[in-house]
């Protein structure tokens, strides 16, 4: 019996000993520098004190008014952010999101091959709702916030220069770009 235990003790001292020395020897080979320069950082999107959010709803500049000033240069580098889950080439595939050329003034949830969330579709009214320059700038201010169910996890750009950038920019991926909003022409959006 004595021996059967010393045979026991022994197997799983045995066994112990080459899974700490398989996971010390996969550490070292397999072992990972931090980065010299990080990725895009993802800003979890903050709760403003009460009644903060109608004000600064309130308080937002009209589109029309920022894109007079809007760099599309400048607009196309913050564009990379989403470009991990949108291709804006005509003809270009879906990816995680829809493809987007040609999105300004296009019908809410209406890319052909992409699989829209229910939140989406029902905010497109049918495919009633357009995407106008002044709904792009509400929905890419915080997403989740606008469309409340969508499915794109982006927190959002909060700087109104950085949303006018991108919307010029996104405005020139059209083989017929709509027409810019009247710069005295007030925001279309209530919230």
């Amino acid at each position: 019996m004595n021996s059967y235990v010393n045979t026991a003790v022994g197997a799983l001292l045995g066994t112990i000993f080459v899974l700490m020395s398989v996971s010390i020897a996969s550490e070292g080979i397999f072992h990972s520098e931090a980065p010299e320069k990080e990725g895009f950082t993802i800003v979890a999107e903050e709760t403003p004190a009460a009644g903060g959010g109608e004000a600064a709803a309130a308080a937002m500049v009209p589109i029309g008014k920022l894109l007079p000033t809007a760099d599309a240069k400048a607009g196309e580098t913050i564009f990379k952010k989403c470009q991990a889950c949108h291709d804006a080439t005509k003809g270009g595939p879906n990816k995680v999101g829809p493809n987007l050329y040609g999105l300004v003034d296009r019908p809410i949830a209406s890319h052909e091959g992409f699989a829209y969330s229910s939140a989406m579709k029902d905010f497109s009214k049918g495919g009633a709702e357009k995407w106008t320059f002044d709904h792009l700038n509400h929905f890419l201010m915080a997403p989740k916030k606008q469309i409340p169910g969508t499915a794109m996890g982006f927190a959002g750009l909060p700087k109104e220069q950085d949303r006018a950038n991108v919307l010029l920019y996104l405005h020139t991926l059209a083989d017929t770009p709509a027409p810019l909003p009247d710069p005295n022409a007030p925001d279309t959006i209530t919230q």
